[in-house]
């Protein structure tokens, strides 16, 4: 069994009309491409612009609310159940092998949401509660207030959290030690935050001794480009995990080493690469499917047992494999 625990499908109308990339991500497709390299099983959540959002700011990359331009009324409660529909009505057979996970804003129209969860949940498997808070610019400290609804699902239906986590000063709303704080609050909630929190060892080293937390290594490929190239979305050297980035596979290693029961393998198809105009320059951080997968396995069957199939399963309570037969 190989779990690749962060995906998306559906498509960002946002990314779309902006002109960033990438925008979309289809679940065959996604089955398809990853099956051949040997994935098994996908934990899966739409993408993150939603369609209660003002949709005239989406041309511009604004992020905008509230001027009754938007598609839909409720954050997320289209594009959660469009994906629930894709896995489970239009393919039933292919879907079996998807663990869908809903997307939710922690700060907007919260009980709105928890209700539509709740309308979802008595028609649709769902395995867990995604966030990325950044790009809809939605404080994740805003989880232990007005969205602390989706704490309180979470512990009536014991499902995770995967949360998106940052380090960069300019990101106001995803910080990884934000992140960490709400999980030590709420130990008996599963947390895991996403993209190794930008290597940022400090960080790492608190989900260590949390026996709630996990992270997981999505975009593993351009995050190690961006310490190669000191880009500002990774940790600082004096907080950085010390580990060979110039090979991927080396790094993964060296993390499963250190971290060997809170390391999670993860894709972030599409998004293991992006491309943008920012500031009238294209900046393209590429990688593919393969590459991600390639440096996973060159680690050595241990390991991806491991972080691939033992330690995914500890995160979402699946003791029994078979569960996901």
């Amino acid at each position: 069994m190989l779990i690749d625990c962060h995906n998306h499908i559906g498509a960002d109308l946002m990314f779309y009309l902006h002109g960033d990339f990438p925008y979309a991500q289809q679940m065959v497709d996604m089955l398809q491409e990853g099956s051949s390299l040997g994935v098994t099983h996908w934990i899966a959540f739409p993408f993150v612009s939603y369609a209660a959002m003002d949709v005239t700011g989406f041309r511009e990359g604004s992020v905008r609310f509230g001027s009754g331009t938007s598609l839909e009324m409720v954050p997320y409660a289209f594009e959660n159940r469009r994906l629930l529909e894709e896995c489970q009505r239009l393919f039933p057979e292919e879907g079996k092998k998807v663990l869908p996970f809903v997307m939710v804003d922690p700060m907007r129209d919260t009980g709105v949401q928890a209700r539509e969860l709740e309308k979802l949940r008595e028609q649709y498997r769902f395995y867990g509660i995604k966030i990325q808070s950044t790009i809809i610019q939605s404080d994740i400290k805003r989880l232990a207030h007005e969205g602390s609804i989706f704490l309180d699902l979470a512990r009536q239906w014991d499902i995770p959290f995967l949360i998106h986590s940052s380090v960069a000063e300019s990101d106001l709303w995803a910080q990884a030690h934000d992140i960490i704080d709400i999980a030590e609050a709420n130990p008996d909630i599963r947390f895991c935050a996403a993209h190794s929190c930008r290597y940022d060892k400090e960080c790492l080293d608190r989900i260590q001794v949390l026996p709630n937390a996990w992270f997981d290594c999505s975009a593993h490929c351009i995050h190690c480009k961006g310490v190669v190239d000191d880009l500002p979305y990774v940790a600082p050297r004096e907080r950085r995990f010390d580990t060979d980035y110039t090979d991927p596979a080396r790094v993964i290693a060296d993390l499963a080493a250190a971290y060997p029961d809170k390391f999670l393998w993860g894709s972030d198809s599409p998004f293991y690469s992006y491309a943008a105009e920012i500031n009238e320059q294209v900046v393209k951080l590429i990688s593919t499917y393969e590459a991600e997968v390639a440096a996973l396995k060159k680690c050595g069957e241990e390991v991806v047992r491991r972080v691939a199939d033992v330690n995914t399963r500890a995160y979402l309570k699946l003791a029994d494999e078979n569960i996901l037969a």
